[in-house]
């Protein structure tokens, strides 16, 4: 009997249509001896469909199609059953799950809002689970736990929006102590979204302006001279990881933007929640890169055990992409951040490594299988019922040294 594997996509966020790429991608891809594979696309208003046509491309074209021919449901646990349900008066159970692939990207899905609900109901699903999800994608809780692992960081700052628009002369004061040019990001953002870089004092105000549209918490970085950026992905969960073929990006600018990565030469037009170039977008794949990376033995070993480590400490799970910065005539190594759940799952440098697409994604499913079989594993809850022979009259009185004896 095939394993039934919901993939869940798109979503509230600016990356909605990285998710989709993403996704449908990974679908063409999954062996379908094994796995019965089950669309699940959330809108960015937040309606779940499900529908064999959702595995096209094409219908994102036209999102009025998509909703006209796919089933609005929702997922829930049903008598020891994970379903999925369509809703309205009529209800009926249009597919069970055993499993959830999110591949998704982004604030309100990747972040540990949609992990949270999926270990609520207590579905096995691929990926970081919720306290994972959540440092893995607020870059300034990210950088925290690193900087106690004393992982090697260029200098930045933090600030939250209110504080910048309160008293933004001592915010800018603390970036001036800082070496310009410096990156400007929104602290929770993905695919370069809100980003940019800033050579001098003049231009950070705008920068920073344009970053508060995305989040309410702002990073500013230190930009690494002589700049070479690095990729490197793991796959495991804090048993095992395993490392993939390190690439060398290389950006014709400071770094690669949203349209660099996704769009390419396309202009942004095009009906419905999905623009026209991503019928022909590669998402990352579009990127020039070298794998694997001009590393000498020393740099490549110091890439790959800061990896680990940066992994392993935030309590990471699945295939994740994490980015390095090095100096190359320095040569040093300064890590960036990591992607919990990469754009394309990262699976080109996994290629480069002689595991193809198809392995990884299986692979990536039998970690959920065992990350599942240890979350349940551990106590949660306990069989005694406190409020047990609780009288309501007596309001909490009566349970005075009960609670917590």
């Amino acid at each position: 009997m095939k394993i039934k594997v919901g993939v869940i996509f798109g979503g509230e966020s600016v990356e909605h249509e990285v998710s989709i790429i993403s996704a449908v991608q990974a679908m063409t891809k999954m062996d379908q001896e094994k796995y019965e594979i089950v669309p699940i696309y959330i809108t960015k208003d937040g309606e779940w469909y499900t529908g064999e046509m959702l595995k096209d491309i094409d219908y994102y074209q036209d999102l009025s199609l998509l909703k006209k021919y796919a089933k609005n449901v929702i997922l829930y646990k049903y008598e020891g059953a994970f379903v999925l349900q369509t809703k309205g008066f009529l209800k009926h159970i249009v597919k069970e799950i055993d499993v959830v692939f999110p591949i998704v990207h982004g604030t309100n899905v990747e972040d540990g809002v949609l992990q949270g609900y999926l270990q609520t109901i207590g579905i096995p699903f691929v990926g970081p689970d919720t306290y994972a999800a959540v440092v893995g994608q607020d870059k300034v809780y990210m950088k925290s736990i690193w900087a106690l692992e004393e992982l090697p960081m260029t200098k930045f700052i933090w600030f939250y929006d209110q504080d910048y628009r309160s008293n933004s002369d001592s915010i800018i004061k603390k970036v001036d102590k800082m070496k310009y040019p410096v990156i400007v990001k929104p602290a929770s953002t993905g695919s370069s979204v809100g980003i940019q870089v800033v050579h001098n004092k003049e231009s950070l105000s705008k920068a920073i302006d344009e970053a508060i549209q995305y989040d309410h918490k702002i990073l500013v970085e230190e930009l690494v001279e002589n700049l070479k950026e690095v990729n490197i992905s793991v796959l495991g969960n804090s048993d095992s990881q395993l490392l993939s073929a390190i690439e060398e990006v290389l950006p014709s600018k400071d770094f690669l933007t949203y349209e660099d990565k996704y769009i390419g030469n396309g202009k942004m037009k095009g009906k419905g929640g999905f623009k026209q170039p991503m019928k022909t977008s590669k998402g990352m794949l579009s990127a020039s890169r070298k794998i694997p990376a001009d590393l000498s033995e020393k740099l490549q070993h110091e890439v790959e055990t800061v990896a680990v480590s940066a992994f392993k400490s935030l309590g990471s799970s699945g295939c994740c992409r994490i980015d390095f910065l090095i100096d190359d005539k320095a040569k040093k190594v300064y890590i960036n951040e990591i992607n919990s759940i990469p754009g394309s799952l990262a699976f080109y440098l996994w290629e480069a490594k002689g595991v193809d697409y198809t392995s990884l994604l299986g692979d990536m499913i039998n970690i959920a299988v065992k990350d599942h079989k240890k979350r349940i594993s551990k106590t949660h809850s306990f069989d005694s019922n406190i409020l047990a022979g609780f009288r309501s009259s007596q309001g909490l009185k009566g349970m005075k040294g009960k609670i917590g004896s």
